[in-house]
């Protein structure tokens, strides 16, 4: 897959392209429905399915204290966007300049200018341009007037319920993981590269793989079962991880994913792993000391053995 980052005004040489435009954060089965349409389109047509997404996030860029956590890294929202066929993902510098983009100038400039879009995929609740002045009827318009087709793109439901990355952090926060995975069509997953850190789970008896979250903020905190990928080609490892401050050891300490993998004993520094979360086991909290933080992490493992001993069974 082609990447290139904004601003679109450095685009040089886009294909002729089916276009779609969002910030697809989780990629969820909503998101996974508008790129099947997006390639079936792009190859009836002969053209190159094209996604155009944002860094920030819009809500991020207008109001940063109240904008919704991530559920995905912008490294992971590319593979999945790769994984899902498309040839080409512009990420757009979201700021003031282009923020103030009017409609017509939006829909010049970067879909039909920049991206080459002749045809396009959006919802009807899809607003563009200065003050998201632009709807889905001046779209239309614009697309009369740019000569590219237009197709609105059908609400995806579960349960009664749409699909949308609101409902997807709405399932996390309740901790309900069965819905998560309904939403996603897979396990919510975290992605990073394996540091080093202070070896006290090793002195404990149950070593860590430690994945910084830095300044990220993370829709789920606790302790959990979990399977890792990222290790050995498509395998999938047990284990049990805890996403949390570490009160325990450590006052004010910046968020941190731990890994213990079950049956596993080799080098993992530097490595990029997926850590998708299958059932969630307790809050994360403050223990006297390292005894009772012993005690409580064997609690766990043995939690997460039963886990996968029940499925496997079950």
């Amino acid at each position: 897959m082609r990447v290139t980052h904004g601003p679109y005004a450095a685009l040089r040489g886009a294909a002729r392209s089916a276009l779609t435009i969002g910030n697809f954060d989780g990629l969820h089965r909503g998101h996974q429905a508008m790129l099947a349409r997006l390639k079936e389109a792009a190859g009836e047509r002969g053209l190159a399915p094209c996604v155009l997404t944002f860094e920030p996030h819009p809500r991020e860029f207008f109001a940063p204290l109240s904008a919704p956590v991530r559920l995905t890294t912008m490294r992971t929202k590319l593979e999945l966007l790769e994984a899902a066929g498309v040839e080409h993902a512009h990420v757009e510098r979201f700021d003031a300049q282009f923020a103030a983009l009017s409609p017509e100038r939006f829909v010049a400039d970067v879909v039909t200018g920049a991206l080459g879009c002749e045809w396009l995929l959006v919802g009807r609740d899809f607003r563009y341009g200065a003050k998201r002045a632009g709807d889905f009827a001046a779209l239309e318009a614009d697309a009369a007037r740019f000569g590219f087709a237009l197709e609105p793109m059908p609400e995806v439901m579960h349960a009664g319920e749409r699909i949308s990355s609101s409902a997807v952090r709405a399932a996390l926060g309740a901790d309900d993981l069965d819905r998560t995975r309904d939403l996603l069509g897979r396990p919510y997953m975290i992605a990073g590269r394996v540091a080093h850190g202070d070896k006290l789970g090793r002195g404990l008896g149950f070593p860590t793989a430690n994945i910084p979250l830095g300044s990220e903020r993370v829709p789920l905190h606790g302790i959990y079962v979990v399977e890792v990928a990222g290790i050995e080609g498509a395998k999938q490892w047990p284990g049990v991880a805890s996403v949390g401050v570490r009160p325990t050891v450590k006052a004010g300490a910046p968020p941190l994913l731990e890994v213990h993998l079950f049956e596993y004993s080799g080098e993992l520094y530097g490595r990029h792993l997926q850590v998708s979360f299958l059932a969630k086991l307790r809050e994360e909290e403050k223990y006297p000391g390292l005894d009772a933080l012993r005690a409580a992490i064997a609690g766990d493992v043995a939690g997460g053995r039963a886990y996968f001993a029940a499925r496997k069974h079950g």
